[in-house]
């Protein structure tokens, strides 16, 4: 088919829980009068530059309980494959994509407009594999918990990725092998906007307390509301919520 697709994953269950885990079924979560699945999917359907949106996921039973709350008007893909990498590489093939955008739906605030930023950089500048956005410290922000950001990939550094890719740890994750291989693929990171520059914003959720603080700043906004300019000066006006991201952000950062 060709073209820039936008990848929406959807695993089995989050990294380190179990399937009889509450957040392992997070996909169908209510969320803005929502699943969880169909919102992420509908935010990153806003951006302009993407040819098309697919859901990816496994093709164990529980993934497909999971993809049964994604809308009907967009496509779904089971990969066989077994971990992250390899089922991004099954999409890339089946779809024929020559460039995937990439995110988790654990990303409720993704923000369709520093999707079509990102494409644009990519298109402007010069010819690499893997693109993102980074941090003054130079660390690439799909490291961070920020959560509105999402990744480009070239689709045959993809596949170049799946045949290199050995070990475990690089296969765990669909884009690691490919942003910590400098020597292997042209990478570009570009500068995150000077507003979300910070370690007190935490907008990706990975436990029952991220859950609560995005359910938090929806009640707060409302669906119509949620640019990230509108949630970070949100969250400088409620302390201890920007405290708390600020706390788990460093202890994370710590532990790493």
């Amino acid at each position: 088919m060709g073209g820039v697709f936008g990848i929406v994953e959807v695993q089995p269950a989050i990294e380190g829980l179990s399937e009889k885990s509450p957040l392992a079924g997070m996909a169908r979560r209510r969320f803005g009068g929502k699943t969880l699945l169909e919102w992420v999917v509908r935010r990153m359907s806003d951006a302009e530059r993407l040819d098309g949106v697919v859901v990816l996921a496994g093709d164990d039973s529980f993934s497909k309980s999971l993809v049964a709350h994604c809308p009907s008007d967009v496509r779904v893909f089971h990969a066989s494959e077994s971990d992250p990498l390899g089922r991004m590489a099954a999409a890339v093939r089946h779809f024929q994509c020559s460039a995937v955008l990439r995110m988790s739906v654990s990303q409720p605030f993704v923000d369709p407009i520093l999707i079509d930023r990102l494409l644009a950089l990519v298109a402007a500048n010069h010819s690499c594999d893997y693109a993102s956005f980074a941090l003054a410290d130079g660390r690439p922000v799909i490291e961070s918990k920020l959560g509105v950001f999402a990744e480009w990939c070239r689709g045959e550094a993809v596949l170049l990725a799946n045949r290199l890719a050995r070990r475990a740890d690089e296969r765990a994750d669909a884009t690691r092998f490919l942003h910590s291989h400098p020597e292997v693929f042209a990478i570009r990171l570009f500068p995150v906007p000077g507003q979300l520059d910070r370690d007190d914003v935490r907008l990706a959720i990975q436990d029952e307390e991220d859950w609560e603080h995005v359910q938090l700043i929806l009640d707060a906004l409302g669906p119509e509301s949620l640019d990230w300019q509108f949630i970070t000066a949100l969250i400088d006006r409620q302390p201890t919520i920007r405290d708390s991201m600020a706390r788990r952000n460093r202890q994370e950062a710590g532990a790493c």
